[in-house]
């Protein structure tokens, strides 16, 4: 009932902020932009993956095919464009992959966003059709991010693909100190063909966002109702201590939260709960062009130590009995809870973030040398990925990447499928 009245007072909001753009006089550097706009890249790179046998992953995925290495290479299209006439917008951004690997060839194809927008002002913005909604102010994670995909703390700035749903935007600019307020009402319907990945179907989800630019700080409150996903509140902020430090947050508290729990014989529970889970980071820019990221990610829908030590116990005993018997199905019963949170990226509770890369460090033009750290407080596990970009081409990005993970038995990154990753990729835009 709640997300049905809320789907009237949206639609009635639309309606109001439509006839509201009589009271505006339109802007002229609004409509002077080029009506057409295009880009594209093409994305080529070749990961080999030295995997790890002690693995409960490894275990996992390949208890019936072993080896030690596995080579991949993969052919990204990412196309994208709008067309803008008078009010209206056209967006797209298509992804056209191919994938060729030592277990097998894959490909996807699909669009990451396809939409409408409407702005018959400055104060009033109508989407329609398939958007990647960007909520919070996190780097590497987003308790926040109520409507959209999950990032990969690995790379936190790859595009990802929005969902199906009809939002809207309304600003105001004020004076005095609080400057800015806007609000985004959302509408995520859910259905066994439309943006099934994204909870129960047959829900029409209601999702929205409050902004306040306040003395210089931005604050966002956010609310899911409960539908395909449980109700969810949440808020963030983000402030410039200083023209070099920005300090940011996330809270977020997530009612009637589900988790399977197994223990090493392969029985499972359900727990049910409302957990909180939150971020607090900074970024941090020198004046020798040194940027620092550093963030606290407490992951309230996490396992503890002894539930995730109960998976790899599961693990562990199904892959006996299958080296033994040749029969499957404990493992075939741990892939399944895989699927779920046990093989999310970062499972645990309390993680911390840090990335450290220098632009042309000793006067090296066009190179910016990185290294990023991820670690499982609980368990002191860790991976470490340095990297270096170069981009003295023109249109040309060139990256070499390795990850290496450390833990022993029983810890986040020691029971992941790879020990260490060598990646070598080159973006072409155009």
């Amino acid at each position: 009932m709640l997300s049905r009245a809320f789907a009237i007072c949206f639609l009635a909001l639309v309606a109001a902020g439509a006839r509201g753009a009589e009271e505006f006089a339109f802007d002229a550097a609004e409509f002077s932009r080029k009506p057409l706009e295009f880009g594209s890249y093409v994305e080529l790179r070749h990961d080999q993956f030295r995997l790890n046998p002690d693995g409960a992953f490894y275990k996992l995925n390949f208890f019936s095919q072993p080896r030690s290495v596995l080579n991949r290479s993969t052919a990204i299209l990412k196309p994208s464009g709008k067309f803008s006439a008078g009010i209206a917008t056209f967006n797209f951004r298509a992804h056209v992959e191919r994938q060729v690997s030592s277990t097998g060839n894959d490909q996807a194809n699909r669009f990451e966003e396809f939409s409408l927008s409407l702005k018959p002002h400055a104060g009033f913005t109508l989407d329609a059709g398939k958007v990647a909604m960007k909520w919070g102010k996190g780097y590497a994670w987003n308790p926040v991010g109520f409507v959209e995909r999950a990032k990969d703390p690995n790379d936190p700035e790859l595009a990802r693909e929005g969902f199906t749903l009809l939002s809207a935007d309304f600003i105001r600019n004020l004076d005095g100190p609080l400057q800015t307020v806007a609000f985004t009402p959302v509408l995520v319907p859910v259905t066994s063909d439309l943006n099934n990945s994204f909870g129960a179907p047959d829900h029409v989800n209601v999702a929205a966002k409050l902004y306040l630019l306040y003395r210089d700080t931005d604050i966002d409150f956010m609310f899911l109702s409960n539908g395909s996903r449980t109700r969810r509140y949440g808020a963030d902020f983000s402030r410039n201590l200083s023209s070099n430090l920005e300090i940011h947050g996330e809270w977020a508290r997530i009612e009637d939260a589900q988790r399977p729990v197994t223990n090493a014989a392969g029985a499972v529970t359900t727990t049910t709960s409302t957990v909180h889970s939150y971020l607090l980071g900074l970024r941090y820019l020198s004046e020798r062009d040194t940027t620092t990221i550093l963030e606290y990610y407490r992951n309230g829908s996490g396992y503890t130590g002894d539930e995730m030590r109960g998976f790899y116990g599961l693990v562990n005993n199904g892959y006996a009995q299958f080296q033994n018997t040749a029969n499957p199905s404990l493992l075939q019963r741990a892939l399944a809870l895989s699927q779920g949170g046990y093989g999310s990226p970062n499972s645990g509770r309390d993680y911390l973030y840090l990335r450290i890369s220098q632009k042309e460090p000793f006067d090296m033009l066009y190179f910016t040398p990185a290294v990023t750290l991820i670690s499982n407080l609980g368990d002191r596990s860790f991976s470490v990925t340095p990297e270096l970009l170069y981009t003295g081409i023109t249109n040309v990005e060139l990256r070499l990447r390795a990850l290496f993970l450390a833990g022993g038995a029983n810890t986040d990154f020691g029971e992941k499928q790879n020990s260490r990753r060598l990646e070598l990729m080159a973006r072409i835009y155009f």
